[in-house]
């Protein structure tokens, strides 16, 4: 399992890479965005300045125990965690990413969860919702999402009585 603390130098080194390597790109404007959770890493940047193979050797050469992997856009859409940003003409759009075999089932109703726990399930959904940057119809798809969840956690819970 390791060291307990292992996680924490890891985040450690981490910044420090960050702050001495992928500092100079935002500074020079060559990337517009850089955001990373935990080892998932999305960038954001004008292919006509800087193409992407130019950052991925880049930062492959700066310490031999990171290698990036990129994961290109396809058609202006990447999936990042668990959205989906596609590059508009002026802006980005954001839409929550499903894989093809979710199928949205958070607790199974006969499961003996305590109701905090099926409560928080359902928590999750609406506070995605409202905290990200939605359009209306992916807005209206999460919410619809989210009544089927409420549903299959509740409905089928308590009918019986």
């Amino acid at each position: 399992m390791g060291s307990p603390i292992s996680r924490l130098i890891a985040e450690i080194f981490l910044q420090h890479y960050e702050d001495i390597h992928i500092k100079q790109f935002l500074d020079t404007k060559n990337i517009a965005l850089y955001t990373r959770y935990v080892d998932d890493i999305l960038i954001i940047h004008d292919t006509t300045k800087i193409p992407p193979h130019t950052i991925n050797t880049y930062i492959n050469q700066i310490h031999k125990n990171i290698m990036l992997n990129p994961t290109h856009e396809n058609q202006s859409s990447i999936n990042f965690l668990d959205l989906t940003v596609t590059s508009k003409q002026i802006n980005l759009e954001i839409n929550i990413c499903r894989k093809p075999t979710t199928n949205d089932t958070t607790i199974n109703f006969l499961a003996s969860h305590p109701i905090e726990n099926k409560m928080a399930a359902l928590r999750v959904h609406i506070f995605r919702m409202y905290s990200l940057p939605l359009d209306l119809p992916p807005k209206q798809k999460e919410w619809e999402t989210t009544k089927i969840a409420k549903t299959t956690i509740f409905h089928k819970t308590y009918s019986r009585n």
